[in-house]
């Protein structure tokens, strides 16, 4: 009887968020996936603070000055720019999911290159719109 497979059982790791980071090392399509609900996350409990800010924007010319007064704060300008990364990453993510739903690069390659072509286009595009926010062009 020493020939008897040894059955595996589960692992169960009572650990923190911090060490689930870092214990667990996921491929590139897994972390565009929890970046994707992240920022819908992020986007929903933020709408308040769009709304206020478009009504500003749109409501006088005397709201319009407060806009930019609220806006031209660097910490706000830093929320905005936080903000259009998740629209951009959802936006971008959103777009690969859909086709993933049509059974189009569901493959482990297809699906790895899918993922890359999401950050690649994202971070550049939010970083685009940040130097733009902060007044560089």
């Amino acid at each position: 009887m020493t020939n008897e497979v040894k059955k595996t059982r589960p692992e169960f790791r009572n650990v923190g968020f911090g060490q689930i980071l870092t214990d667990y090392k996921l491929p590139l399509p897994g972390k565009v996936s929890i970046l994707h609900r992240v920022s819908g996350v992020g986007l929903f409990l933020s709408l308040w603070a769009l709304l206020w800010l478009f009504d500003l924007s749109l409501t006088s010319e005397i709201s319009f000055a407060t806009f930019s007064n609220v806006v031209g704060y660097p910490i706000v300008k830093l929320l905005l720019l936080g903000l259009i990364w998740a629209y951009l990453h959802h936006f971008c993510a959103g777009i690969r999911f859909l086709l993933l739903d049509m059974h189009i690069g569901v493959d482990k390659p297809s699906a790895r290159k899918s993922a890359g072509v999401v950050l690649a286009v994202s971070l550049p595009l939010a970083a685009l719109v940040g130097l733009k926010l902060f007044g560089v062009f």
